[in-house]
């Protein structure tokens, strides 16, 4: 069998659970600072942070001791984080991340719109969320170890302003 979990996509129909592991970053370019991103430059070994939480205010009645009311406050959502081997400085991420990181703001920061999708067994979205204006808070370098064989990580912290679950 060449494809266990197209065959098995196919037997679940619209409950096929989907792996973690089948995953897309793309940037779109609005403004022209990454130029035509490589493949390569957004391949990463892990993206984490996508949710969102309603924040509330407390408040307490007068004479009512049995609970406190939570009223919505709104939205927050928690940075997205994108692991991946380090790059090289060529790189059009890497070079975004210097200018917003280490530019000093000498130049206006270029937020991008950033999309994650996850994919099914045919390389289709199942789900997709779209990251508004994001740009990068924290650059870095995981811990470096000479006991262990494993690849040199980078991580990239984006804030944004919304996401949109596009899918």
């Amino acid at each position: 069998m060449s494809d266990p979990a197209g065959a098995l996509g196919s037997l679940l129909g619209q409950n096929y659970l989907a792996p973690a592991f089948y995953f897309r970053v793309s940037f779109e370019n609005k403004s022209g600072v990454f130029g035509a991103l490589f493949p390569s430059d957004t391949s990463f070994l892990e993206v984490s942070g996508i949710n969102t939480e309603m924040q509330v205010d407390p408040y307490t009645e007068g004479g009512e001791n049995r609970f406190v009311y939570q009223l919505p406050k709104g939205a927050k959502s928690s940075k997205l984080v994108l692991k991946r081997g380090i790059a090289s400085m060529s790189s059009p991420l890497v070079k975004w991340c210097i200018s917003v990181l280490e530019g000093g703001f000498v130049e206006r920061i270029q937020p991008q719109q950033l999309n994650v999708s996850l994919l099914d067994a045919h390389g289709l979205p199942l789900r997709s969320w779209s990251f508004v204006n994001a740009y990068p808070v924290n650059w870095q370098v995981e811990e470096f170890k000479s006991d262990k064989n494993e690849l040199a990580i980078e991580k990239i912290e984006l804030n944004y302003n919304y996401v949109n679950r596009t899918a």
